[in-house]
């Protein structure tokens, strides 16, 4: 499968997992605290999320180590975002209505970096014990 494509599956998972948090934030907000919907529609997606990456995405074999490294997406979609608004806004003097969109727009590339980096990184292999030498016995 091509980079390109990659890209393009990538960028759908993005709005399929956009509509499944929202959903799911809206279904939880009729009994529970906006913050507590928001957090556990968040994380919910989130997993959601993993196995698409990884099934859809890049057909690549979902593992624990791969799942825990997963949420660093988010992270670097944070600071890129966070970073991106900050710059527009305060430095290019930008809308602050519209600067959350551009920098998104900018984190997408490096998100998908981050994505492909950890879902295509094989896993490490385990390394053998080496056996342990004969006692022999002393008289």
């Amino acid at each position: 499968m091509t980079v390109r494509v990659q890209m393009v599956r990538f960028a759908l998972v993005g709005v399929v997992n956009t509509g499944t948090y929202y959903g799911m934030y809206l279904a939880l907000l009729t009994w529970l605290p906006y913050v507590a919907a928001h957090v556990i529609a968040f994380a919910l997606s989130m997993v959601g999320s993993f196995f698409l990456t990884s099934y859809f995405t890049y057909r690549t074999r979902p593992t624990w180590r791969k799942f825990l490294l997963f949420p660093l997406t988010n992270a670097a979609n944070f600071v890129v975002t966070t970073t991106g608004v900050y710059l527009l806004v305060d430095v290019l003097h930008f809308g602050s209505r519209y600067a959350p969109l551009i920098a998104a727009g900018a984190a997408i590339p490096i998100t998908f970096v981050v994505s492909r980096t950890i879902m295509l990184r094989p896993d490490p292999v385990p390394r053998e014990r080496e056996p342990e030498p004969e006692r022999v016995p002393q008289i």
